[in-house]
């Protein structure tokens, strides 16, 4: 009984910026590790980024690594993913996931919950 709700995406142009934001909310201490996940057309739901509990360990696909900063707000229980140098190639929809686990976790059957997705389009 955990809800993620995304929110920020919209259209940008090739090396702009977005921030999505992904807000938790329903049973206390079912939300460890919260995540990331971006799906193109007729491609495969993909790692971005994910982030402990804490905030003070991440980890990042290396096609956004130096572009893409995951960070959270543990008193509003929210996740954000600041995207810089935005790519043609970025243009998908961006899922927030979350799991009760503290690992951090690249699979998407890793995590239980998951929000209703975003979408980002970066046009040329």
């Amino acid at each position: 009984q955990v809800q993620l709700v995304e929110s920020g995406g919209g259209l940008v142009q090739a090396g702009g910026s977005l921030r999505l934001s992904c807000a938790a909310s329903g049973r206390p201490f079912s939300v460890n590790t919260m995540a990331w996940f971006r799906q193109a057309p007729l491609k495969e739901r993909e790692f971005v980024a994910a982030i402990t509990y804490s905030g003070r360990t991440t980890v990042y696909a290396d096609s956004v690594k130096g572009r893409f900063t995951i960070s959270k707000d543990i008193a509003k229980n929210t996740v954000y993913l600041q995207m810089n140098g935005l790519k043609s190639e970025d243009t998908a929809d961006y899922y927030c996931a979350a799991d009760a686990r503290t690992l951090l976790m690249r699979g998407r059957t890793d995590y239980g919950y998951w929000g209703q997705g975003t979408q980002v389009t970066v046009s040329s």
